[in-house]
Formats: C-alpha cells, sequence, structure tokens
C-alpha cells in the first residue's frame, strides 16, 4: 500500500487545524513546511516543541521537511545559505523525519542556470557530505526556472553525485508548467525516486488542478510506479487556491477536493492506499 502525506499548511495555517484535517482523512505524515505563517526554518524552540507534541498525540510523523533550500540565486553567498541548511538538517533529526526537501537554485538575473552546473554539482556534494553519516537522504524536487527544471537536468544531478543521500521528489506539475511530460521523464528518474509529489496541472497554461485532471501523466506513473515495487508516500502538494515561490495554498475544501481526486484516481487505478477505503 502507499501512503498518504500533506504539506499541511495548505489546509490551514493553524496546527490543530491541520492535524484534526489529516485525522479526518487518514494522512498520517506531515511534510512540514508551515505553521502559524512561518516557515519550517524559522520555528523557534517553543513552536517545535509544541507541534511534535501535538503530532505525537495524534499519531502523526513528519515524512520529510518541506524546506525552501535551494531556492535563491546561485549567486547568493554559499556560506550563508549552507547555514540555512544546517537548520533544515537540525529540524529533520528533532522531528524524527528521515527526509529533506530540497532544490538546485535559480540563476542570476539575465543568466541561465545551465551554465552554472559546476556549481549546483558541488553544492550539492557539499550537502550530501553533511549527512552521510546521519540518517538523512536529500529529496531533490523538479522545479520551474531552476537547474533541475526539466528531466534531463534532474537526471544529470542525480548521476553527477550518484549517492543514496541524494534521490528525486518527483513534482508532475512542476514539469508540466516546464513544458515537459511527466511520463517521458519518469524512465530516467524512476531509479532515483523515493518520493512522490501529488500535484496535476495542465500544459495549455500551466493552471493547476485535481490529480488526474491535467496533463501530469499521474495514473500510468503511479501504477507503474506500484508495480515496480514503490511502497512510499504520496505526499498531496495541491496548490490549488494559490501557488507563490516560496508555498502554496489550498484551504480545507479545495484540499478535500485534491484527497478526494486522488483516492478516486488509485481507486481506479487498482492502487490502495494504506488507511483508504476505495
Amino acid at each position: 500500500m502507499l501512503k498518504l502525506a500533506a504539506f499541511a499548511d495548505e489546509i490551514s495555517p493553524q496546527l490543530d487545524e491541520q492535524i484534526e484535517f489529516c485525522k479526518r482523512n487518514q494522512i498520517t505524515h506531515f511534510e512540514l513546511r508551515g505553521v502559524y505563517g512561518k516557515n519550517v526554518l524559522d520555528f523557534d524552540t517553543a513552536l517545535r516543541n509544541e507541534i511534535k507534541t501535538k503530532l505525537e498525540a495524534n499519531g502523526l510523523g513528519v515524512i520529510s521537511i518541506g524546506s525552501p533550500i535551494g531556492k535563491v540565486k546561485i549567486t547568493e553567498p554559499w556560506p550563508v545559505h549552507f547555514e540555512r541548511f544546517k537548520i533544515a538538517v537540525d529540524a529533520a533529526e528533532f522531528f524524527d523525519a528521515p527526509m529533506i526537501r530540497v532544490f538546485s537554485y535559480y540563476p542570476p538575473d539575465g543568466g541561465s542556470i545551465l551554465e552554472y552546473r559546476d556549481e549546483v554539482i558541488g553544492r550539492f556534494q557539499i550537502k550530501c557530505d553533511y549527512v552521510k553519516d546521519r540518517n538523512l537522504t536529500l529529496l531533490h524536487e523538479n522545479e520551474k526556472q531552476i537547474y533541475g527544471e526539466k528531466g534531463r537536468e534532474c537526471a544529470i544531478l542525480m548521476k553527477a553525485i550518484s549517492s543514496p543521500k541524494l534521490r528525486s521528489a518527483f513534482d508532475f506539475a512542476n514539469f508540466v508548467q516546464a513544458g515537459e511530460r511527466p511520463l517521458k521523464n519518469w524512465p530516467a528518474l524512476k531509479p532515483f525516486t523515493t518520493h512522490i509529489h501529488i500535484k496535476d496541472a495542465l500544459l495549455r497554461d500551466g493552471t493547476v488542478v485535481p490529480a488526474g485532471e491535467g496533463d501530469g501523466d499521474l495514473a500510468p506513473i503511479l501504477r507503474d510506479a506500484y508495480a515496480s515495487g514503490y511502497r512510499g508516500f504520496l505526499s498531496l502538494e495541491p496548490h490549488l487556491a494559490a501557488h507563490g515561490k516560496f508555498s502554496g495554498f489550498s484551504g480545507p475544501e479545495l484540499f478535500q477536493k485534491a484527497v478526494d481526486a486522488l483516492r478516486k484516481l488509485c481507486d481506479e487505478q487498482e492502487i490502495p492506499l494504506a488507511g483508504i477505503e476505495g
């Protein structure tokens, strides 16, 4: 069975509402990005403790730190950014999260990020080295305008690092919004994919839609992933009301629509979801 996670800050900024919704929909884990309008890298000790205590009391866990690491221009000072990365690592260890989501940098104004390939790879190598003795995996998410925007560069990054400490978080909608069909990218990234984000979009204009209603090829990819032995998480990041550079929002009604669409899609493809009856 596949398990469900959620970017719960898309449900509500309020922690109790995030928890209540996830429990009601049998979503067992947060992909922790924000609470009370604060980013996960900016939680103080009191807020960290509140979140951890309430999640544990409600039988919920954190599967990944949904960090914004790598969502900066490649020309911005590396030492400052690396210190932020260390905060993400500390947060993952505090919340017992086995994964940290990361990105592969924006270009400088007027430049191409492809010109900085070696710098991108070098930075990822440093981050992987930092966690080599920790029970953590870095998840590179394909994203518009970063180095790993398209499937080719995502695969180059994975092969260049060639480490189990770096794997892919496959995001259907982000590939669509970059003008690519996810199904064409799947064969090259499938061996590296250990986490899947559920978000769909339309090729014609990039509009985000519920799972299975766009051009994200979710059905054949999820069917193949499951048949090939994938038993990880489907992490709901629907972005149905708003999406920006660092976060998105759906609200409880649209997030429910996203959950129902995923449930329907998986039921049609005979993919069992843990805790959810088709």
